[in-house]
């Protein structure tokens, strides 16, 4: 299980470095440069953003991204799930078919408190405390 894919971990990144740039605009070009982050990808990942009202695009010559949200309402867990999914440790590897356990697993019950620990932690991460930190 890996908890944050490469696509998140790309959007972490040019989150904070827009971060630190607020004051203008940032080129795909600039964080492609700076971050070593494949064109394809980083593209691919803003325009997701975008969709989702975490950057504003402008088009054209000077055009890049900048942020809607502010920094310090932007929670990991959110990216997580916009590029990961609904964040779920304790899938089943029954996966479709109903355990016949489901109520009574003591496995699952200890991994459901783990589950809601690191959701709650995940929650308390912003763009704001992992810029300061140099993400």
């Amino acid at each position: 299980m890996k908890l944050i894919t490469r696509d998140t971990d790309y959007a972490l990144k040019a989150l904070c470095f827009i971060v630190k740039h607020k004051e203008r605009i940032v080129s795909v070009s600039e964080l492609v440069n700076e971050l070593k982050i494949p064109r394809s990808f980083l593209r691919k990942i803003l325009q997701e953003l975008n969709k989702k009202r975490v950057l504003k695009s402008y088009k054209g010559q000077g055009g890049g991204f900048s942020l809607v949200k502010l920094a310090h309402k932007i929670f990991l867990v959110d990216l997580i799930e916009i590029f990961q999914g609904p964040l779920r440790l304790n899938e089943c590897f029954l996966k479709k078919m109903v355990c016949p356990d489901m109520r009574t697993c003591v496995l699952r019950k200890k991994i459901n408190q783990i589950e809601k620990y690191v959701i709650r932690e995940l929650k308390s991460i912003t763009i704001t405390s992992l810029s300061k930190q140099g993400a």
